[in-house]
């Protein structure tokens, strides 16, 4: 009787430790933009940059939504 060998999840973990690393890259940066007031001089704002901010905001709630398990993602 041969015995498979055990699975694991080495290529699995080595997998999500790289995504979660290019996640966290990417919030560092995000944040560091927030902090710049995403590039626009304060004095310089006008609607377009709100609406560009405003789809920005959308697109991170759903990434948050889908994270949390809440709006259109909850249970």
């Amino acid at each position: 009787m041969t015995l498979k060998p055990a699975r694991t999840n080495d290529a699995a973990l080595a997998a999500f430790i790289a995504k979660k690393a290019e996640i966290d890259a990417m919030l560092a940066r995000l944040q560091a933009l927030s902090a710049n007031h995403f590039g626009t001089d304060p004095e310089q704002v006008n609607w377009g940059h709100v609406g560009s901010l405003e789809y920005q905001a959308n697109l991170l709630q759903q990434i948050s939504d889908l994270a949390f398990g809440e709006g259109e993602h909850a249970a």
